[in-house]
């Protein structure tokens, strides 16, 4: 069985200028998931979701936008702007865990109320002919939610339902439930992509092993601590290419130059590719010093100077 890999959305992160690097110096991911649009009550899209989902700012690569919402007056207005750049499936995330989102009612916050999705389904489905598809948790507080859910879901022709195998009160401590996700493959009918730290080969052959049916998987910050893990998965190989450490520093200098200028200045800048090295120097053969290297470099001279050494120190080794 073929394998599709998927780019989970991660806001602050997997915008366009990420997106494009990573699929030209890695490869490996078939679509990518747009982080999501949120509206907060006003019918406007924002610039930044409007550069992000642009259709020359996405040329090369296939890119599903995505929608975090409780209400159908936005979810549809969503769904016009989205079909307006020529996008055919919209994405509707009821797995973000942050207690901002939850507390609101939206993201993993809104699977315990599958009445209101139901009704938002509905109306979407009635008024549009956007193919809608779900990113998801087991649930909030508990994974009868998601599996409460499926009595609503399975009445809608949903594409697939990605599911993330924690609970939104996790956030992303302890470990993934995958008997939870088991029980869902057992419950709906709908088409199931995992995803959940997969964060190496061994891992997502783990994953692929323990869930024989499943044949998309979803990649988050796996994908930003190991660039390279997608391409090795789909090519069954737990080795890196000899060009690794200058591939990856050119995919970090590209973003570095993208971000520099889209945010201009020193402090932005530095805030933006800190959250990056958060994740990139678990690929590092000591994470915690390369990170303190990186968070220690004042200014963006000093900044160049610890990328440099950090890469030339991993290319001596």
């Amino acid at each position: 069985m073929s394998i599709t890999l998927l780019s989970s959305p991660l806001q602050g992160f997997t915008d366009f200028r990420f997106r494009n690097a990573f699929h030209h110096y890695f490869g490996g991911i078939d679509t990518f998931y747009a982080p999501y649009i949120r509206l907060n009550g006003k019918l406007k899209i924002k610039t930044s979701y409007q550069n992000d989902l642009q259709p020359e700012n996405n040329t090369t690569l296939t890119v599903i936008p995505q929608v975090m919402t409780n209400s159908s007056e936005e979810f549809l207005f969503v769904v016009k702007y989205v079909q307006s750049l020529g996008y055919k499936e919209l994405n509707w995330n009821l797995g973000c865990p942050y207690p901002m989102v939850t507390k609101s009612g939206m993201g993993s916050g809104l699977i315990c109320q599958p009445e209101k999705i139901d009704d938002i389904l509905k109306q979407v489905h009635n008024e549009t002919d956007i193919t809608v598809s779900m990113k998801m948790r087991l649930g909030y507080e508990s994974p009868l939610e998601i599996i409460e859910s499926f009595k609503v879901l399975d009445q809608y022709p949903l594409k697939n339902v990605a599911i993330h195998a924690r609970l939104g009160k996790q956030l992303y401590k302890g470990g993934v439930d995958l008997d939870g996700f088991q029980k869902c493959i057992e419950t709906t009918k709908h088409k199931l992509y995992y995803n959940g730290d997969i964060t190496t080969v061994d891992a997502f052959k783990n994953r692929k092993d323990r869930f024989p049916t499943i044949d998309h998987f979803m990649i988050g910050r796996g994908l930003i601590a190991d660039p390279f893990l997608p391409q090795m998965i789909k090519a069954n190989s737990t080795e890196y290419p000899k060009d690794r450490w200058k591939t990856f520093k050119a995919f970090h200098d590209t973003i570095y130059a993208d971000y520099d200028v889209y945010l201009q200045g020193p402090t932005p800048i530095k805030m933006k590719m800190l959250g990056f090295w958060e994740f990139f120097s678990k690929s590092f053969s000591n994470p915690q010093k390369t990170y303190k290297k990186i968070k220690k470099a004042g200014n963006p001279h000093k900044y160049q100077a610890a990328v440099a050494e950090i890469f030339a120190s991993e290319e001596r080794l």
